[in-house]
């Protein structure tokens, strides 16, 4: 007889073996791009991520027959339900071999820890927010994601449509090329006269005084994106980690403001996708990847737009236009023509009239799912 047991991960090895499940899941895999070990160390990690100063969490392992076969977080972000007035919570990090038992033995394992917390909803996936990788991959199989974007196995959709989620709500992932972006006269035109109006004056990062610079994203990040679905205020400390871990592979003249008569009303935060060199890596930074992350930097083929924010009363001005505009002809300087503007939810009018000014095509799509605890 075939047995599932689960196992709460309570020390450091387990931990490990929670992390080094996903290099069974993907072996072989063409697409899947391995975490640093040490990242995913610092983000699980309730002493070191900031995330967990307003949310709480366990992981569990499933073995089926002895042999581990799953993984799964639950999670229970107050900030959330705060900001929200709900009572969601939220699995994550999930991974498991293509077996519905034991798929159904993590998803209950994870419910009944967020019913005992007093939530009613399970929504996710979310690694371990709306704020991190959110998502699961449900259309666009045959490409690497994108930094901080997510990637699994097309069985997965399965899995939880089986055990019955349901859609909450699709993301969009936009590919853009800069041939068929700079060729969009609605674009260069709507920039044009959105620049003449409003007087908007573009600004690259100042590397050299960063913290000053983090206080201007703080100030933008949280009005800007305040109106979205899921969305989570992040709190300056889980901004200042953020910033820290990204500070290493910033290009400065890809991380823009915006300012009207010096005042600041907008900021795009766009990265060299360096999933291209973590792929070498293997979830090793030392004692090479570290080297990799400079010898290897000149051949990254694309970018990925991760924030574009206008405060609200700025918006629909055609502002967002005069930054694409920007974006596109930056990365083009630095050699970069191929670009990602993700996720996008699939019901913001604006961010997906934006894409499609752009000549940009949605060749990926994510889903959160939910389902009554």
């Amino acid at each position: 007889m075939e047995k599932i047991e689960i196992k709460k991960v309570e020390s450091s090895t387990d931990l490990m073996t929670f992390i080094k499940f996903q290099w069974e899941i993907y072996k072989g895999s063409n697409y899947w791009v391995p975490p640093l070990i040490m990242d995913r160390k610092k983000i699980l990690s309730k002493e070191k991520n900031p995330f967990f100063q307003h949310a709480e969490a366990d992981y569990f392992l499933a073995y089926k027959n002895g042999k581990l076969s799953g993984r799964i977080a639950a999670i229970k972000n107050d900030l959330h339900n705060q900001y929200h007035n709900d009572k969601v919570g939220f699995f994550g990090f999930f991974e498991c071999v293509n077996d519905q038992q034991v798929a159904n033995k993590l998803f209950d394992t994870a419910k009944i820890w967020i019913k005992e917390k007093g939530l009613t909803e399970m929504r996710g996936p979310a690694n371990p927010s709306s704020n991190d990788e959110y998502g699961l991959l449900i259309d666009g199989f045959d490409d690497e994601p994108r930094l901080l974007m997510t990637y699994n196995p097309e069985y997965y959709i399965s899995l939880c449509e089986n055990y019955g989620f349901s859609k909450a709500k699709d993301l969009f992932a936009y590919k853009l090329e800069r041939d068929k972006t700079v060729s969009s006269d609605k674009l260069k035109r709507v920039a044009e006269i959105a620049q003449k109006r409003s007087g908007i004056k573009i600004s690259q990062l100042n590397i050299k005084d960063f913290d000053k610079e983090l206080d201007k994203i703080k100030y933008v990040y949280n009005k800007a994106w305040a109106p979205n679905w899921g969305f989570v205020p992040m709190t300056d400390a889980e901004l200042d980690a953020m910033a820290a871990d990204l500070k290493p592979l910033v290009e400065p003249s890809l991380v823009l403001f915006g300012e009207i008569d010096g005042k600041l009303i907008g900021f795009a935060l766009v990265m060299l996708d360096y999933n291209y060199i973590f792929k070498q890596m293997n979830g090793r930074l030392f004692p090479f990847g570290f080297l990799k992350m400079f010898t290897q930097k000149k051949k990254i083929k694309w970018a990925r737009i991760i924030t574009l924010g206008i405060i609200p009363e700025y918006q629909k001005k055609g502002l967002d236009a005069v930054f694409y505009w920007e974006i596109v002809n930056r990365a083009a300087k630095i050699g970069i023509f191929l670009g990602e503007a993700s996720w996008i939810l699939e019901d913001n009018e604006m961010m997906n009239r934006g894409a499609h000014v752009m000549n940009g095509e949605v060749y990926k799509k994510y889903r959160i799912y939910e389902i009554p605890t």
